[in-house]
């Protein structure tokens, strides 16, 4: 029987969340895919089912590169799953998008490399449209709902996906700016698209920790950086989490899970 309605993939710092969650449980449902990142949180917030996934595991112990994305999001439709709404730390490449922002993207450009990123590996074979990745109805959602915390967020924008785990060279930076991209993360590919694949819709929240290589001086951008700018911002970006949590309407009404290539 279907567990959860909607699921939120997140990274250590969201462990907070599953303090709200009543009757919270672990599952870890087989996938033809392999194991998932960690097990699965499932529990009640309010009134609906919700789902917690932390991505790279619950020790970070899988690299942006490895993390099995197909079995997460394989794992997540098992469970009832619907939506996804995805948060992650970003970099900017845009000094006007300071760290401490919210960015609500709706477009992605993939520089990933060697990831598994389809289901459809063949025989059988089918093309997902993709030229609005992110759910249209998700997306307004998520807006208001950062409106309504008090931490109004950027609307729109291009999401750069890179391979990771190293960040961008200087010159990869203002490559990628020169191009009028607007953020940098190594997570949104293929996560995003497996999602398009199962007829998912996918809400990103995309917290900015860092000014990218290219756009500041210094020495670039650490990991500890990352961490402290996330850690400084986790409580404003579970308000705006379990806002949207709420907001979302019981049935999508965006046609995500129309542009699903063929059934799985």
């Amino acid at each position: 029987m279907p567990e959860a309605e909607i699921a939120v993939i997140g990274g250590s710092g969201l462990y907070s969340l599953l303090s709200l969650l009543d009757n919270g449980h672990d599952v870890e449902p087989d996938t033809p895919y392999g194991p998932v990142s960690d097990p699965i949180t499932v529990g009640m917030l309010g009134t609906r089912p919700i789902a917690f996934l932390p991505r790279h595991g619950r020790s970070h112990q899988h690299a942006p590169h490895r993390v099995n994305y197909r079995a997460n999001l394989w794992a997540l439709r098992e469970l009832g799953v619907t939506r996804v709404v995805g948060t992650g730390a970003v970099g900017s490449l845009d000094p006007a998008v300071p760290p401490g922002s919210l960015v609500i993207p709706d477009q992605l450009v993939d520089r990933t490399d060697g990831r598994a990123q389809t289901y459809f590996d063949g025989p059988d074979v089918a093309h997902a449209p993709f030229a609005d990745p992110y759910c249209p109805e998700g997306r307004t959602t998520a807006l208001k709902a950062a409106d309504r915390s008090g931490w109004s967020a950027i609307d729109g924008g291009t999401q750069v996906v890179i391979q990771g785990p190293r960040f961008s060279t200087r010159a990869e930076s203002r490559w990628y700016a020169a191009q009028g991209w607007s953020i940098v993360g190594m997570t949104a590919h293929p996560e995003v698209l497996l999602a398009r694949e199962l007829g998912l819709c996918y809400v990103p929240l995309c917290l900015v920790t860092d000014l990218d290589a290219g756009i500041q001086e210094g020495t670039g951008v650490t990991q500890e950086e990352v961490m402290a700018v996330f850690t400084q911002n986790i409580e404003r970006l579970r308000d705006v989490l379990v806002t949207t949590l709420a907001a979302l309407p019981p049935r999508p009404s965006c046609a995500c899970r129309s542009l699903a290539p063929a059934p799985l």
